[in-house]
């Protein structure tokens, strides 16, 4: 089991060996993810490509005119 200190500005250093199984490098994010009896450290580093199919297609394309016309009636500037 691997351990690790809190410092007085709540970091902690992950292991090595931890970060070594969970694929981690500089620059990666973790979460904390609530489990029954504690926390667990999830990978936080999902592929923008897990977003495909996330949003409907719309029905019939949008031009830009349309586009700026909708900002213009919103208050915005174009």
């Amino acid at each position: 089991m691997s351990t690790a200190t809190v410092t007085t500005k709540g970091q902690i250093t992950i292991p090595a060996e931890v970060r070594r199984r969970l694929g981690l490098e500089t620059g990666d994010r973790v979460e904390f993810v609530e489990i029954e009896d504690g926390f667990a450290i999830k990978v936080a580093n999902d592929d923008v490509r897990a977003l495909k199919g996330l949003l409907r297609t719309p029905a019939k394309p949008v031009t830009l005119a349309a586009m700026e016309a909708a900002i213009r009636r919103r208050g915005g500037a174009v």
